[in-house]
């Protein structure tokens, strides 16, 4: 029985090219940027800064329909009765739970600016606007509900 080979599957398969030319140069470009795992990471997916956005984006428009459902269920049956649907909605806006989305919320404002690069605008001592708008989005919470519908 022959004795096994304790070479590496890289090492047998240089071995086995080694009687043809290999070409080790490296373009320019490979040279110019660093080879690290970070780098290879980001290549793959976007940042997290981006998916963040987006499921954010998501979840607002969401939970905009779930309050939106609620608020004419609510509309509907209270009727005409004004002054019952307005204490009532007040009460149910303060009953809807936003949390896991306003984790997504608070993690998105305090590490957007850092995984963006923004500058500090030195006036200001914050940072930059992008687009002429703060990057902060606010929480939801009753506030929120009753900004979108009123009573």
């Amino acid at each position: 029985m022959p004795a096994p080979d304790e070479r590496n599957p890289v090492e047998r398969l240089l071995d086995e090219k080694s009687d043809d030319i290999v070409d080790t140069r490296l373009s320019r470009r490979s040279t110019q940027y660093a080879r690290t795992l970070e780098a290879y990471f980001k290549a793959g997916d976007p940042p997290r800064w981006m998916t963040r956005l987006t499921e954010i984006d998501r979840g607002i428009a969401r939970e905009t329909r779930r309050v939106e459902r609620a608020y004419r269920a609510l509309e509907e049956e209270c009727g005409a009765d004004r002054a019952a649907f307005a204490r009532r909605w007040r009460e149910r806006a303060r009953g809807f739970d936003f949390s896991a989305l306003n984790e997504l919320i608070e993690q998105h404002n305090e590490w957007y600016p850092i995984e963006r690069r923004l500058p500090i605008d030195l006036r200001t001592r914050d940072y930059v606007l992008i687009a002429g708008r703060s990057y902060r989005r606010p929480v939801l919470g009753p506030d929120w509900v009753l900004s979108i519908f009123p009573v």
